[in-house]
This record gives structure tokens, sequence and C-alpha cells, in this order.
């Protein structure tokens, strides 16, 4: 063999081992990343098994749990753990706090009520989703970089639950709307249809954030991504004829676009109503149907429909509950027992559901379908002056770190601002019940890392080690 030709065959030779090298790079470099998102991992299952069909009760209402839900109890047991393990310090002063005062009005509710027993599933699901998940996720969250881990999870659950949406739409396989099985309800059923609108919703807003944010580094790539996948949520939003979803939508982006610049808001809102007036006036898709949802807002005293007549009703209703006893409240899981004695007889007392693979169902109206009445009459003034307190805490603790972090920062900032001014306002036409419930608690969680981490990016006590470089600017 001569000397040329053992040098050609020697690359040759080489190459199987410079391949197994690179595998075993490449293999390295994904149990790494494994190892430092271990952290997180357990609240990025809990936000990917909300997409799991949840069983409804046999009184055609929908049920008291679910999978994410018991997914949600383990990844506080695995918080509680992990901090016993590493002896971190827990929350600080003004993180215990904020998260806390859920608590007051919960427990005083609770004892103050004609049936405790009966409304301790009510304690527990308070503090799951206002104290607890919350608590964990701003104690695990350690750098911007697990804040996109699980925000990217909800994104990705948003395009599925929509994509599936769409799809029901389109098939005709939807929940029941108008007398046609049209409503886009993903996989919650018609006995949630809020349910993919929630999800929907919270993924549109996270994409505009980061669409929003400042480009450097990989940034043009991220927001071209960002932009793509709000375009393609705004179908199913719009397919799922929620009102108080779209309500709260368009007042979180406006927030969103302001505090990103007036001009640039000026800019989008008036593409963005160019576009309106192109899909649903001159193409008419969807243009009756989403007309009349809209139009049904405004409609109290004139032919209104049932859904808004119901509304209002239990609105009345919770109100002289809150009268009754303005303190204190009915209690806990007091607004069904009180709810007859206080509605006026315009009350159809359930809505019809079907559709979405279920038949016909009677589903119970239970609460009023506003977080607020509903925590006014059930608690009191001591219970909604305690929980809006801790949601306005952390509203105006994310919104000061806006200066610091916003236009010259991270997008955690628009993202947060966006969520929280999102679910504030939809409290307005909904309150905690169904399997998305467990993702509310997801969207407080990643809203107290930014409001009540000591320095957002950095990291915590006890965390050091593990964070390493993962403080990169977003």
């Amino acid at each position: 063999m001569t000397a040329d030709t053992a040098a050609a065959l020697l690359p040759a030779a080489r190459r199987p081992h410079q391949d197994g090298r690179a595998a075993g790079g490449a293999a390295d470099r994904w149990r790494g990343a494994l190892r430092r998102s271990a952290p997180v991992l357990p609240a990025v299952a809990v936000v990917a098994l909300v997409a799991v069909p949840a069983a409804p009760a046999g009184d055609g209402s929908a049920g008291t749990g679910s999978v994410a839900d018991a997914a949600s109890a383990l990844l506080v047991a695995y918080c509680l753990v992990r901090l016993a393990r590493e002896r971190a310090r827990p929350l600080t002063r003004t993180a215990a706090l904020v998260l806390g005062l859920p608590v007051l009005g919960v427990t005083v509710a609770a004892l103050t009520s004609g049936d405790p027993p009966a409304a301790l599933p009510g304690v527990a699901r308070y503090l799951q989703i206002f104290v607890l998940v919350p608590a964990a996720l701003l104690l695990l969250i350690r750098d911007r970089r697990d804040f996109r881990l699980v925000a990217g999870a909800v994104v990705a659950l948003a395009l599925v639950e929509g994509s599936i949406g769409v799809t029901q739409y389109l098939t005709g396989t939807g929940a029941s709307y108008m007398g046609e099985n049209i409503r886009a309800v993903g996989t919650f059923g018609p006995t949630d249809v809020m349910g993919m609108a929630t999800v929907v919703a919270y993924g549109l807003v996270i994409c505009v954030g980061y669409a929003l944010a400042p480009v450097r580094g990989p940034g043009p790539r991220r927001r071209t991504v960002a932009l793509v996948c709000a375009g393609l949520l705004l179908v199913p939003l719009a397919l799922s004829f929620s009102r108080g979803a779209w309500i709260a939508t368009a007042v979180a982006v406006l927030l969103q676009l302001v505090i990103s610049g007036p001009r640039r808001a000026a800019t989008v809102v008036l593409a963005a109503g160019a576009l309106g007036i192109v899909l649903v006036g001159g193409l008419g898709i969807g243009s009756q149907m989403i007309s009349e949802r809209l139009s049904s807002i405004t409609r109290v005293t004139e032919a209104p429909d049932q859904s808004v007549a119901d509304r209002y009703t239990m609105w009345a209703a919770a109100t002289d509950m809150w009268r009754e006893r303005p303190v204190t409240g009915v209690g806990l899981k007091g607004f069904p027992a009180h709810r007859d004695s206080h509605a006026s007889l315009g009350l159809s007392a359930a809505s019809d559901t079907a559709g979405a693979g279920l038949g016909f169902q009677r589903q119970p109206l239970l609460s009023p379908h506003n977080m607020y009445l509903l925590v006014l009459s059930e608690q009191g003034l001591l219970g909604i002056m305690a929980l809006a307190g801790s949601w306005a805490a952390l509203l105006v603790l994310a919104l000061r770190r806006l200066p610091r972090h916003g236009r010259g920062g991270s997008g955690c900032a628009f993202v947060v601002a966006g969520l929280l001014v999102w679910q504030l306002v939809d409290f307005g036409y909904a309150d905690i019940g169904g399997p998305s419930t467990v993702l509310m608690a997801v969207m407080f969680g990643l809203a107290a890392w930014w409001a009540l981490s000591p320095d957002p990016g950095r990291p915590g006590p006890g965390r050091g080690r593990e964070t390493g470089s993962g403080a990169a600017a977003a």
C-alpha cells in the first residue's frame, strides 16, 4: 500500500469514531439540557396534562378533578422535597405576604360556613390555584430560560388545542352553538366551553409578549415564530365564540402594545382593524355568528339571549347574598345552596350542552360566572379584599419592573403584564372551575416569579450552583 493510498483511507477509518464522538456529544447535550431543566419539568408536565379530557360528573356538571390537578399536587410536593434537600431559603417576606393573603379570606369563610365539611373542597381549590402552585413555581423557576420553557409549553398546548378546535368547526364536530355543532372547544368538551378559549388566549398573549420584546441575539427568529403562532391562535379564539375571552384578550394585547411604545400600538391597532374588516366584512369569515355574539353582550333589556339573561340574574343573586352577610359571605361552596332564594324567576338554573362527542345534557349553573362576585358572595368583604389585594399586588409589582426590564429588557415583562391583565379582565366574565383552572395557577406562578423574585433572571438563594449561565437575556 502506497503512502497516498494510506492517506486516502485514513479519514474513512477515522469517520466512525468521529461520528461516535458527535453522537456522544449530542447525547451529552440532551442529558445536560434535561438535567438543567429538571426543576421546571414537573410544571411542563402539568401544562401538558391539561389537554387530557376530564370525565364529566354524573350530574352533567363538569368534573371536580383532573389528571392535571393531580400533577399539580405532585408539583407542590416536588418543590417541598427539593427545598428540604437544598435547605434553600423559602419565600421572601413580600412574597409570603402577597401569596398568603388569600389564605385569610378562605379560612374565615370556611370556618363561618353553615356546613364547614362541605366547604373543605373549596378551601383546597382556592389554596391550589392562588397559593400553592404559584408559590411552587416561584421557587422552582430560576431564570428566564426556565420561564421560557414553561411559557413555551403553554403555547404548544394552545396550538394543539386550537388545531383541534378549528377541526371541530370545519367538520361540525364541536360543541353545539345556535343549533350547529361548530363551537371550538378542543379536548375540554361542551361542559367547559371556556377551556379551549382560555388556553388559546394564554398562548396568544404569551406570543404577543415575546413578539414585542426588544430584538437581540436570536431575537429576530424568536419574534417571527411568536408572530406566526399569534396569528394562528387568533383563528381558534374567534371560533370559540367566547365573549369574555375576546374582551380580555383585546385589553391585554392593547396593554402590551402601549407599554412597548405608543407608535407601535397605533400601527398594530390600525393594521388589525384593517385585517378584521377584510376577513369578516370582505370575505365574510364567520361574520354573522361573530357579529351576533358581540352584539349580544349589550342586549340586557331588549331581547337578550338566555345565557346573557342568566348571567346577569346570577350576578344580582350574588350581590343579594353579599348584602345578607357582608363581612364573611355565605361560606365557601355556598352559592348553589343560596342561589334560588336570591335569584329571580327568570333564571333557567341550567344551560343546555351537547356536541363534541357528548349527547344532550343540562348543566347546572352553580356559580355567577364572575370571580369577583363569587368571592364577594361566598367570602364577603374580607375574602374579596384579601384575594383581590393579592392580585393587585402582583400586578403592581410586575408593572414596577417594566421601566427596568421592559423596553430595554426581557420579554417576560410583556408576557406577565399581559397575562395578569387578561386574567383580571376575564374574571369579570368567568370564575374558577373546570379542567383548565389548573393552568390559571401556572399563569399566576409565572407572574409571581417575575413580580416577587429578588432579581428575575439571576440565581436565587440556594440555587446559584444550578443556574450557571442560565440568566441569559430573553
